[in-house]
């Protein structure tokens, strides 16, 4: 089965262990993924939506920046795993379970909507833009990335990061969702969104555990990072 969503739930128990390699390469991802947004949002105070958090390595971090972070993912037990861990921690985040296709969440909300490793995954794309326009205030900030398709991308992701290397289980993507960069700049228009620049994610090295570390590139063949914001505000 491709675009199997249930590994979530399967390993929310050990999502926070370090103990399972793919979880460590989402784990890894996070530092390249802020490296970008941050040039485009100070976090320190804003009201951020982490859509798709599952067990909250991303909505962790926005929380040490400052924000204050809700997380919605539609994987119960990793959620569970996230709040667990988030009050271990000291952290105020709240979560919640639901889809990106039907935010649980009245309009105009947030001030950023963070969206990473979810785009290609979700049953409705241009209902889960236009669910996020709607959650976020006039001005608010869409900071995401995804992976585009093509050739290079569908053999890096599926044939070397799932099938060969171990990177991700099998199944987690079906290459048929990935997204040209063109593509969700036209959904992102039809949404209501003024969409902004793009830019490269990618293996910038090996830690000490044989793990890749992920950073910033110049090609944005594989997975790209990208932002956008709702017309409006000050």
């Amino acid at each position: 089965m491709r675009n199997d969503l249930t590994i979530y739930d399967r390993v929310a128990d050990e999502w926070w262990s370090d103990e399972v390699r793919w979880i460590r390469t989402l784990k890894n991802l996070v530092p390249g993924r802020l490296k970008w947004f941050d040039r485009h949002i100070d976090w320190r105070g804003k009201a951020v939506l982490d859509l798709g958090c599952a067990g909250g390595f991303m909505a962790e971090a926005l929380a040490a920046r400052g924000a204050i972070v809700t997380g919605i993912d539609p994987a119960a037990e990793a959620i569970e795993a996230a709040r667990r861990h988030a009050r271990s921690s000291g952290l105020p985040i709240t979560y919640d379970t639901g889809v990106g296709e039907a935010l649980p969440y009245a309009a105009a909300v947030f001030d950023a909507v963070v969206c990473v490793d979810v785009l290609e995954h979700v049953s409705d794309l241009n209902k889960v833009l236009s669910e996020i326009a709607r959650v976020l205030r006039p001005g608010g900030m869409f900071l995401f990335d995804t992976i585009n398709r093509n050739p290079l991308s569908r053999f890096a992701t599926i044939t070397v990061a799932e099938n060969i290397l171990g990177l991700l289980p099998r199944g987690t993507h079906d290459p048929r969702l990935f997204i040209k960069p063109h593509e969700l700049r036209q959904s992102l228009t039809k949404a209501g969104f003024i969409a902004g620049s793009t830019q490269g994610l990618g293996p910038r090295g090996i830690n000490r555990r044989g793990d890749l570390v992920f950073g910033l590139v110049p090609i944005r063949t594989v997975i790209y990072l990208g932002v956008a914001r709702k017309p409006g505000g000050a």
